[in-house]
């Protein structure tokens, strides 16, 4: 086992042995996580009927996997230090095939809605225990097989849908959780076949309860009130995670090293610029998935499943340049190999604001979501991987849950963002103008987000390409 965990030094440009075992059994962690969270979309509509249940509580059934999510990251840290990277990704899996196996089993909506909230809890650390043993494994080398391992998981959002399709139409929801159980059960003895132990990288660390008195329900809070901002009680909730988050600030502050979520990774301007990436590059991904489908059935008058269709080139610009960061890493500087891919989702927003005021043209849609898929697939590995490099082996597990708490933070609060001004447009303009107005002017402010975005690719050095892949 040792001559296992403790890699041999290699050229840098070359990968430590059973590299691709490793990441592959990551990658089906990462994919099954994100596959749960867009394949229950479609069973909504049965669950209301079969479970006797009204949407609003229905709707639980995805928030609180979400929400559950947000609040296991903060113990990623603390459990990696106590029990190892390889046991809390084995012990994640076991629970997360579990509980989807409740979940088929549900009697009513409430018992679902647990049952949701405890497979959340399990999935929640999934994606983030599998780029942890990615990062660990992979060292310099993280762009060429992060990319192997993203390719997969980017189809999850594209298949869940239509998986989903399927098996409603020969079968009852329950088959959707069930799909998990064997899927789950081979992955797990994959993942004891070949994930590393790795117990004895691990400096312990003790439980800061104050700081996750403080952090949880911050982040819980957050999002909830982000989803809720429109509204009074929304806006006192989003009022308390802040009050919440100073009083983590400043508990972390006094703690140092022992904190939940150690703050001085901060320090590190490498590590903070791929923070703030990270979160902006969620936030505007997401964002633009809100709003395209919103602005194509509702203004131009598509039907779904054309809508679908039209969505296609996002999802085929990430599948064309995701295999190719590797490449693309070893021959460009990481500040210039993120800045034009966010100049490219910047131009293909502008293209989206045009369209919107001027009309839809087929052609154009194609080109400017191509752009955005593309352009977006360049910019989340290389930033993240500047961030790991900067930072030493052992604070890696910490790093991971700061990096995966920023970024699943992103999506909810641009979208809210977002949603909030089409909403208010929508409310102000004269209704022959909505079009010309309203969406035209919420792309623009997807796109000025966008521009936010390509502002901090610039506060990458340029010398940070030479450290991470080791450059002469």
């Amino acid at each position: 086992m040792n001559a296992r965990t403790s890699l041999p030094a290699l050229d840098p440009d070359q990968l430590p042995p059973g590299t691709w075992k490793i990441v592959s059994v990551a990658a089906v962690g990462s994919f099954m996580a994100q596959l749960d969270a867009t394949i229950v979309n479609v069973s909504l509509p049965d669950l209301v009927a079969t479970l006797h249940a009204p949407f609003s509580h229905i709707q639980w059934v995805v928030s609180g996997y979400l929400l559950a999510l947000a609040l296991t990251l903060p113990l990623n840290g603390w459990l990696v230090s106590r029990l190892g990277g390889r046991a809390v990704y084995l012990w994640c899996f076991g629970a997360f095939t579990l509980t989807s196996g409740l979940c088929a089993l549900a009697w009513s909506a409430p018992s679902l809605i647990v049952f949701r909230l405890l497979q959340g809890m399990a999935g929640g650390l999934l994606a983030p225990m599998a780029q942890m043993t990615v990062a660990r494994v992979a060292g310099r080398q993280m762009p060429r097989v992060a990319s192997a391992m993203t390719a997969p998981v980017l189809l999850a959002p594209l298949l869940g849908p239509v998986v989903a399709g399927a098996i409603l139409s020969v079968a009852s929801w329950r088959w959707i959780f069930l799909l998990n159980v064997p899927v789950g059960l081979a992955a797990f003895a994959l993942a004891v076949l070949f994930l590393p132990d790795d117990r004895h990288d691990e400096r312990f660390r003790s439980l800061d309860l104050t700081g996750l008195g403080f952090l949880a329900p911050a982040l819980v809070s957050f999002l909830y009130g982000m989803d809720h901002v429109a509204r009074p009680y929304g806006q006192a909730t989003l009022g308390a995670s802040l009050v919440l988050f100073v009083l983590y600030v400043r508990s972390a502050r006094r703690k140092g090293d022992d904190a939940l979520i150690d703050l001085r990774l901060l320090r590190a301007p490498a590590f903070s610029v791929s923070a703030i990436i990270m979160f902006l590059t969620n936030g505007v991904s997401f964002a633009g998935q809100m709003l395209l489908p919103i602005w194509l059935i509702h203004s131009c008058g598509v039907s779904p499943e054309r809508t679908g269709l039209f969505m296609a080139p996002l999802g085929l610009g990430m599948m064309c340049v995701y295999p190719l960061i590797g490449r693309l890493s070893d021959r460009f500087d990481a500040r210039d190999l993120t800045g034009c891919g966010a100049l490219l989702s910047f131009v293909g927003t502008l293209i989206l604001a045009l369209l919107a005021y001027n009309g839809l043209n087929v052609v154009l849609l194609a080109l400017a979501l191509l752009l955005r898929g593309g352009g977006g697939g360049a910019v989340g590995i290389p930033a993240m991987s500047v961030g790991y490099a900067s930072i030493a082996r052992a604070d890696i597990p910490m790093a991971t849950t700061a990096l995966n708490i920023m970024q699943r933070i992103g999506g909810p609060t641009l979208i809210t963002a977002c949603a909030t001004f089409l909403g208010w447009r929508l409310a102000t303009v004269a209704p022959s103008h909505v079009v010309s107005e309203a969406y035209a002017e919420t792309f623009g402010l997807l796109a000025l987000f966008h521009g936010t975005l390509l502002l901090a690719t610039r506060f990458i050095r340029p010398s940070e390409k030479k450290r991470q892949f080791g450059s002469n």
